[in-house]
């Protein structure tokens, strides 16, 4: 047990406080509370509400002397006064201070040298329990004169009903992040995501300063000691495709690129869920089990069995899980320098090939620029698929400029020789047409990491620039060539030509005025 004046400093804590509980613990506590159910494989079953997504128009950065001038504020990083944190602070200390606390602490990041000492303190039990899954549980040793880095202070059931406008608010929702204090405060909202997300945007803060670059990725390491690294947004192919059995995973989301090599942030996954099945991919549907916690799904009243095609209660139901649920998997959490990077793309026009190789400058061009497409339940309000542009492939985290972020892969890359390819995971055949299908995104793959890919033939793309192989095995040739897939190729180049001018203009919004030299390498109309 631990001081509770410290815990929460200035506030007397009338509740219990469960400090580092294991799972068998937390499982009760859960059942107790009524936070979920156990599902038919001994999973955790639970439901975070309205909110089934993230809210990123309603995170907040504060304004502070000692970090103002490198955060990259916008419509990403909303600024807030410290007057009104302040406000936060003390309206969501005095809320906690009825309740039964639940407290993490723990790290962020397997390498010791980059590590962040993270605590997060929540009423509810299983959000407890999903981040007892998603970092590293420190040794017992390891608690004894714990000081954390950075706090999270989690209050979903408390929201700003009166002052929220007052105090630079968008809704009575918040999620704040104060560097200066190291302390985020997140409210109004029980979609754990959130606190996954917050301690994400703070490593992304810090580790650049260190010449480390944080990147939105999964990662795999191969029998060769080739790593691979997986850029992407949530829905696109992250962790699907990183839970390879030929390949053991290092992490499916949060990774940092050091002098030396990757490691992982988390200590767990967070696979989506929706329409999974035990054929197309047999690793994350063996990882439920008890531990695991499968959240915002339907399921039999009577057999806890979970439909897992149901869409009812949203696009974006998830799997928790640590990450050794997994057979395969690279236990320290770190590997050497990426020999690939994928750098996966839903594109909703169904125009972009499934495979292209880059050149290093076409590489900085894209990450860069990140087109995707925001897939359905992935944030509030998003239903169907869009077209969108996410810097990095991570611009809701990103937290310096991006060309902070862009200059440390440019450099890693030439530094290390690593080939660099974009994968479309999303439409053929326009946005009526249907999507690429898994097992073909994995024999491309599989044709990269193989080094089959080296033995074929390209063709130039008139407009992007980049290289299309011709063929692959296990590919059917039509395939590599998106047009093939349109009933009319006028059509197709007319849909193509428009997407270009949308790279065109968005990177001329977004990025001319520090990245003006990657200009000739994106597409040419």
């Amino acid at each position: 047990m631990i001081d509770k004046s410290k815990l929460i400093e200035g506030v007397t804590c009338r509740g219990e406080v469960f400090h580092n509980l294991s799972i068998p613990q937390i499982v009760e506590h859960e059942l107790k509370n009524k936070d979920g159910v156990l599902g038919q494989k001994g999973e955790m079953i639970c439901d975070s509400g309205v909110h089934t997504g993230r809210s990123p128009k309603d995170k907040f950065v504060v304004v502070e002397d000692s970090t103002k001038d490198k955060i990259w504020w916008g419509s990403v990083n909303k600024e807030l006064s410290e007057k009104s944190f302040s406000v936060l602070q003390n309206n969501v200390r005095n809320f906690l201070s009825d309740k039964n606390l639940y407290v993490f602490d723990g790290y962020a990041g397997t390498d010791v040298n980059h590590r962040l000492k993270i605590r997060i303190i929540n009423t509810q039990a299983w959000h407890y329990h999903f981040v007892h899954n998603m970092f590293i549980v420190p040794a017992p040793e390891e608690l004894v004169d714990f000081v954390p880095d950075f706090t999270i202070l989690g209050a979903c059931g408390y929201s700003e009903e009166e002052r929220w406008k007052e105090l630079g608010l968008r809704t009575k929702t918040f999620v704040t992040l104060n560097l200066g204090k190291k302390l985020g405060l997140i409210a109004g909202t029980e979609y754990p995501g959130e606190i996954k997300k917050g301690i994400f945007s703070i490593m992304n803060y810090l580790l650049p300063l260190k010449n480390v670059l944080p990147m939105h990725c999964s990662a795999t390491v191969g029998a060769k000691k080739d790593v691979a690294i997986y850029f992407g947004l949530s829905g696109t192919g992250k962790t699907t495709l990183s839970a390879d059995p030929n390949r053991l995973l290092i992490g499916d989301d949060e990774h940092g690129w050091t002098d030396k090599g990757i490691f992982n942030f988390e200590g767990g996954c967070y696979a989506k869920a929706i329409r999974l099945s035990p054929e197309v991919e047999p690793d994350i549907w063996n990882a439920i089990k008890f531990g695991a916690i499968v959240e915002n799904v339907t399921y039999n009243k009577d057999t806890r069995l979970v439909d897992f095609d149901d869409s009812t209660v949203t696009e974006n139901s998830r799997i928790s899980y640590p990450v050794d649920h997994i057979r395969n998997i690279e236990i320290s959490g770190q590997a050497g320098h990426p020999s690939y990077i994928f750098m996966l793309t839903c594109d909703a026009f169904g125009v972009l090939p499934p495979i292209s190789k880059l050149t290093p400058d076409q590489a900085s061009y894209h990450f860069l620029t990140g087109y995707t497409a925001k897939v359905a339940g992935t944030e509030m309000g998003v239903t169907d698929p869009k077209a969108a542009f996410s810097t990095c492939f991570g611009k809701p985290f990103m937290m310096q400029t991006p060309n902070v972020y862009g200059d440390l892969l440019a450099k890693k890359m030439v530094t290390h020789k690593t080939n660099a390819y974009l994968i479309n995971t999303g439409w053929m055949g326009g946005k009526s047409g249907n999507r690429i299908s898994l097992p073909d995104t994995r024999s491309i793959i599989t044709a990269v990491l193989s080094g089959a890919i080296d033995k074929a033939k390209f063709v130039k793309d008139p407009v992007f620039g980049f290289l299309i192989p011709e063929s692959l095995p296990n590919i059917e040739s039509d395939i590599l060539d998106p047009k093939k897939a349109w009933k009319n190729v006028d059509e197709y180049w007319n849909s193509y030509k428009e997407l270009a001018k949308m790279f065109i203009e968005n990177f001329e919004k977004e990025h001319s005025s520090y990245a003006s030299h990657l200009i000739p390498f994106g597409p040419k109309l």
